[in-house]
């Protein structure tokens, strides 16, 4: 079986990075996909699709340092499913991707380059994850 996720779009909002009581490094944003599609009309119709993203270990840190609200980037990760309690005690579901690669796909300002860095999470937390200390999930 196969939870591979890759998607390109904008983040919506600048990287918040926070550490773990343990030290690792979390860095969570949301990214926007586009899609168009025909309505029933036969008109195009854009569809934005909001995705929550966490990266770990130094790509976390490298996420906060180099990606900001706007920036075009490409992710490749996995669907992990999140349940939690919120402040009134109802249990809440979230998904997220969690990403272990990632490339900078807006050029850097005043250079020629077409494209940024590349950063890959070679560990990443799995099912054993220490929980947030925040009730939602961003």
């Amino acid at each position: 079986m196969v939870n591979r996720v890759t998607l390109i779009g904008r983040l919506g909002r600048d990287p918040e990075m926070r550490y773990t009581p343990s030290g690792a490094a979390v860095a969570r944003f949301s990214l926007a996909t586009d899609e168009n599609r025909k309505d029933q009309q036969g008109n195009w119709q854009q569809e934005t699709t909001w995705h929550n993203i966490v990266v770990w270990g130094q790509s976390a840190e490298r996420a906060s340092e180099t990606l900001k609200k706007g920036t075009l980037v490409y992710i490749e990760g996995r669907i992990s499913v999140r349940n939690w309690e919120d402040k009134e005690g109802q249990k809440r579901t979230s998904f997220e991707i969690v990403a272990f690669s990632f490339r900078n796909l807006s050029p850097k300002p005043g250079s020629g380059e077409n494209f940024g860095e590349t950063s890959h999470s070679h560990a990443e937390p799995t099912q054993g994850q220490p929980p947030m200390d925040e009730d939602l999930p961003f």
